[in-house]
C-alpha cells in the first residue's frame, strides 16, 4: 500500500490498512486517553508490524496474493491491490455525452444524469468484456471501507456498495477487484483509467464535478472535529488557534481548513487513519474529517471523540471518469434500486449493519437529484 511504503522511507509512522479496524471498537485493549510514552511506542511498534504485512497487494478473501491480471483471469475472487497494479486496466471510453457529464454551472453539484434505459453503452461494455468491475475503496476506514481481522476480507458500506454495482453488470457480486487508493489520489486514478469507479467517502463538490463525474448522493455526512478527551479543543472555532489540527490531503477537510484555519497549523497525511495515528502519538491535536469517518475512528478508541457540531454538509457520491456518461447512468440506476423497500432496503440494511450504532439519527437514504 502507498503510504505503508512512504512509512518505511521517511521513518514517520504512516497508519497501514486495518490498523484500528483490527481492534475494533471499545476492545479491552484500547489505549487510555494518556497519550504518553507507553502509547507511542505501543502504537508505533504496531505501526511497523502491520507495515510490513501491508506493503504487497492482498486479495480481499483468503486466497494467496495475486496480481491484478491474475485476478482478472481467476472466476469469483474479489481482491484488493494498491493502485499502481491495476494502471491502464480500466482504460476509459469516450461517448457522445461527454459534455453531459460535467455541468456547465454548478448550482447544485449533487444533481447527476437520470439512470439510463438498459442498454449497455462503451464503459459498460468495457466492464463486461474484462469480466471484472475495478473499484478504487478504501481499506482502514473503519465502517466503510476496511479489513475485517477475522476473516481477512474487505468490509464496510462502500464496500457492500461496489459488490452492488459489479452484481448488476456482471452479474456476481465477487466480480470485483478493490484497488486500496489513498485520498489525494482518487480523481488521478479515475482521470488516468486506473479503475472504473470510485466508493470511498468522496464528497460531492463543485470542484471535483470539473474533473470526474458523480452518481447521486447515497449518503451525506458534515465536517466536524475530533479531538482527546478533556481537550481544550471544542469545535471548529478559535479554540483551535495555536493547535496541530490533521486533515486527509485531497479530502474536504483539508480545504476547509485552508480557508478556515482560526489560528491552527494544518498537519496532511495520506488518509484519515493516519491522522489518529498522529493524535494518540501527540503529534497533532486535533482532527478535521467528516463526521461519518470521525465516528469510526472515535470507536476505534474511545480517549477521542467528536466535538462541536458538523458545520457543512457532504453528500457522498459515486465518482467515474468523466468520459463514461453511461456508467453514469448505470450506477445511479444501481442506486435506485438500493434506495428502494423502505426499512428493508439494501441501503437501510447496509446502514443498520455498518453504521447505526456510531452514526445515528438516519432514517432514510438521501433522495436522488437529477438535472436532465
Amino acid at each position: 500500500m502507498a503510504h505503508a511504503i512512504r512509512a518505511r522511507r521517511t521513518g514517520r509512522p504512516e497508519a497501514p490498512p486495518g490498523r484500528e479496524a483490527a481492534r475494533g471498537p471499545k476492545s479491552p485493549g484500547v489505549p487510555s486517553p494518556s497519550r504518553g510514552r507507553s502509547l507511542a511506542l505501543a502504537a508505533t511498534a504496531a505501526v511497523c508490524v502491520l507495515a510490513a504485512t501491508a506493503t504487497a497487494p492482498v486479495p480481499a478473501g483468503r486466497e494467496h496474493p495475486a496480481r491484478t491480471a491474475e485476478m482478472a483471469a481467476a472466476p469469483r475472487t474479489a481482491a484488493v491491490a494498491d493502485a499502481s497494479d491495476a494502471a491502464g486496466t480500466a482504460d476509459a471510453s469516450g461517448t457522445a455525452e461527454v459534455s453531459a457529464a460535467a455541468p456547465a454551472t454548478c448550482a447544485d453539484p449533487e444533481a447527476s444524469l437520470r439512470p439510463g434505459d438498459g442498454a449497455d453503452g462503451p464503459a459498460v461494455q468495457r466492464i463486461k468484456n474484462r469480466g471484472r468491475l475495478i473499484a478504487g475503496v478504501d481499506q482502514d476506514s473503519f465502517r466503510w471501507g476496511y479489513r475485517n481481522p477475522s476473516t481477512g476480507e474487505l468490509s464496510g458500506f462502500d464496500i457492500d456498495l461496489a459488490r452492488a454495482i459489479a452484481k448488476d453488470i456482471l452479474g456476481d457480486a465477487d466480480k470485483v477487484i478493490f484497488l486500496a487508493i489513498p485520498t489525494s489520489q482518487r480523481i488521478p486514478a479515475l482521470e488516468k483509467g486506473k479503475v472504473d469507479l470510485i466508493a470511498r467517502t468522496m464528497s460531492i463538490t463543485c470542484d471535483r464535478i470539473r474533473q470526474v463525474a458523480f452518481s447521486t448522493a447515497y449518503f451525506v455526512a458534515g465536517q466536524q472535529i475530533l479531538a482527546p478527551r478533556g481537550s481544550s479543543v471544542t469545535a471548529f472555532d478559535d479554540s483551535l488557534k495555536g493547535k496541530k489540527v490533521c486533515a486527509a490531503k485531497g479530502a474536504t477537510a483539508e480545504s476547509k481548513m485552508r480557508e478556515q484555519p482560526h489560528g491552527a497549523r494544518l498537519v496532511t497525511v495520506p488518509n484519515q487513519l493516519d491522522c489518529l495515528v498522529r493524535l494518540q502519538l501527540g503529534q497533532v491535536d486535533a482532527v478535521l474529517t467528516d463526521n461519518a469517518l470521525g465516528a469510526g475512528l472515535a470507536a476505534q478508541d474511545p480517549s477521542v471523540q467528536l466535538v462541536g457540531k458538523p458545520f457543512t454538509t457532504d453528500p457522498y457520491g459515486v465518482a467515474m471518469n468523466l468520459k463514461d456518461v453511461d456508467l453514469v447512468r448505470r450506477v445511479n440506476k444501481v442506486l435506485d434500486d438500493y434506495r428502494s423497500g423502505g426499512g428493508d432496503s439494501p441501503w437501510m440494511r447496509a446502514y443498520t449493519k455498518w453504521l447505526a450504532a456510531d452514526l445515528k439519527g438516519y432514517t432514510a437514504p438521501p433522495a436522488p437529484k437529477y438535472r436532465d
